[in-house]
Order: structure tokens, then C-alpha cells, then sequence
């Protein structure tokens, strides 16, 4: 998810989004344990757009 397009959504979607990622990191990191992960590259990925989210939130807090 680019930055552009977190830009773009309301509150309430960037609250759902996080949410979801931080669930999806769970299951991705048990999956590592377990040795049941086939894409090594996504839990960097999703820890990416988890900080991309909570910038944007303290951007959008700071400016209210």
C-alpha cells in the first residue's frame, strides 16, 4: 500500500486497515514459527504499511 493512497482514506478505513494488518502479522509470524510461511518477504511488507498507517495518523492528529 503506497502513501498516497493512505492519504486518501477516511479514519475510520485506516483504523479498520490497521487492524487487520496487525492480525494478518499475527498469523504470519505463528506461520514463521511453525515453518508453514511461504513468502518471507511479507511480514517485512506489512510491518511497512502498519508504520506508513500510524504516520499518518499522528499527522492527522497533530493537524487537529
Amino acid at each position: 500500500m503506497k502513501y498516497q493512497d493512505i492519504k486518501e482514506l477516511p479514519e475510520i478505513e485506516l483504523q479498520k486497515t490497521l487492524k487487520d494488518l496487525q492480525a494478518e502479522k499475527l498469523k504470519l509470524k505463528i506461520q514463521g514459527r511453525t515453518g508453514e510461511l511461504k513468502t518471507t518477504a511479507r511480514p517485512a511488507m506489512i510491518r511497512k504499511d502498519i508504520a506508513r498507517i500510524k504516520t499518518e495518523q499522528n499527522v492527522r492528529l497533530k493537524k487537529a
